[in-house]
């Protein structure tokens, strides 16, 4: 059986405090955006993780997707498998593509076998693949707090606009954006700012991420000024980065962004 994992933006990613366990809570909206990986998902004599058509070359057991399997393999008498991953989603691009997988190969699994999970159970499951996948149970519009694991439905529909992704050849690590930040609650929270018109959000939707891997990358920044200089109504980085996004009311014309991945969708 075969399904699509989506990618994710962040609309707003407030940092607002360091947890005792050294992680940290944070407030923002996620979004789906139609980039998807294959996913495909059939019986076989051993359970193997083939990638791109290719054997993993990484050690397979660290991946998000044989994570996801052997979960449920303790939790039930799951058939070995061959698993088939084709990858669209940039990686290390802040837009959920490891996530999304562990997240829809439970579903999956769940499905072809019949396995009888619920919703909240797959979401409580994902939480401990990591802290992005419970959002990509669903995949639909959702405000989170916690870590990412808890949350709301958000009524926001971007049905009428085009987003551009632009991902530079820039590897973030996450680790290293959270240590430059300084948690701090926002004036305004990102899920009353996104009911809002979309032409308020330039002035009050942030990505706290932003001003630490700007700094490091400047690259990055520019990028930024490029979609807005372009036409978006509104442009930030997608989580801990590097892809910017923008969206925009039509088709945009776009200058040359060299050596990038750079696509444009409509929602």
């Amino acid at each position: 059986m075969k399904i699509h994992p989506c990618a994710k933006i962040n609309l707003g990613l407030n940092i607002v405090e360091k947890r005792p366990d050294g992680y940290h809570n944070l407030e923002t909206v996620f979004y789906p955006v139609p980039i998807f990986d294959t996913l495909d998902i059939t019986q076989a004599a051993e359970t193997r993780l083939f990638v791109d058509s290719s054997l993993s070359s990484e050690d397979p057991e660290k991946n998000l997707v044989m994570r996801a399997y052997r979960l449920l393999e303790k939790e039930f008498d799951l058939p070995p498998v061959h698993i088939r991953l084709e990858k669209h989603i940039p990686m290390q691009a802040g837009m959920g593509g490891g996530s999304s997988d562990g997240a829809y190969t439970l579903r999956l699994l769940n499905e072809m076998f019949q396995l009888g999970i619920s919703v909240g159970q797959l979401q409580q499951m994902s939480a401990t693949l990591g802290a992005d996948c419970p959002f990509f149970i669903t995949s639909e519009p959702s405000y989170a707090e916690g870590i990412g694991e808890r949350l709301a439905p958000v009524a926001l529909s971007l049905s009428d606009y085009f987003i551009v992704v632009v991902k530079p050849p820039v590897p973030v690590s996450t680790k290293e954006a959270f240590s430059r930040i300084t948690p701090q609650k926002p004036a305004k929270n990102c899920r009353d700012i996104v009911m809002q018109p979309l032409s308020t959000w330039r002035e009050s939707l942030v990505n706290d991420f932003e001003q630490s891997i700007f700094a490091l990358y400047p690259e990055v920044a520019r990028i930024k000024e490029s979609l807005y200089e372009s036409g978006a109504v509104y442009a930030a980085m997608s989580g801990s980065g590097s892809s910017v996004f923008g969206l925009y009311k039509e088709r945009p014309t776009l200058p040359d962004f060299p050596g990038c991945y750079t696509t444009v969708l409509k929602f």
